[in-house]
């Protein structure tokens, strides 16, 4: 699912930089949102998988796993990108909203890094609703 969902965030980005609208802010905002959206579904496809008992720290492992793959795949594709079309991958305009420059292997890092910390972040609120639930002491079980 990792895979899948980097494949899907190549895509987009390489339509916005073609489009023209790599550069700006909120177009990133739409790719944490399609990283989100493929962690929950991995974990809701392994709480499935498992016929709805799904222990805490596996469904975790499998969001954030999901995530880094899919950062993996997007930070390739961003440095493949910035070779094949470097005037639409330009980041002169990064380099003035943040006041340095930001070369493509930092750039590749900071998207794997941003993708894994939302993948963590993403696979603790989703677990919350898919973790199996705990015995309760108070039931009888007879």
């Amino acid at each position: 699912m990792g895979i899948f969902t980097g494949v899907v965030l190549v895509g987009y980005t390489a339509v916005a930089a073609l489009l023209g609208f790599f550069y700006r802010i909120e177009a990133g905002s739409i790719d944490l949102l399609m990283l989100v959206g493929g962690t929950t579904l991995a974990i809701a496809r392994r709480f499935k998988d498992n016929k709805g008992q799904l222990g805490y720290f596996e469904g975790f492992s499998t969001g954030i796993v999901t995530a880094l793959v899919a950062s993996v795949v997007l930070g390739l594709g961003f440095v493949v990108l910035s070779v094949v079309l470097p005037q639409a991958m330009n980041l002169t305009r990064v380099r003035d909203l943040f006041g340095f420059d930001l070369s493509v292997v930092l750039a590749f890092l900071a998207i794997i890094l941003m993708g894994s910390m939302t993948g963590v972040i993403t696979s603790l609120i989703a677990m919350q609703y898919f973790k199996k639930d705990a015995p309760d002491p108070m039931k009888n079980e007879d």
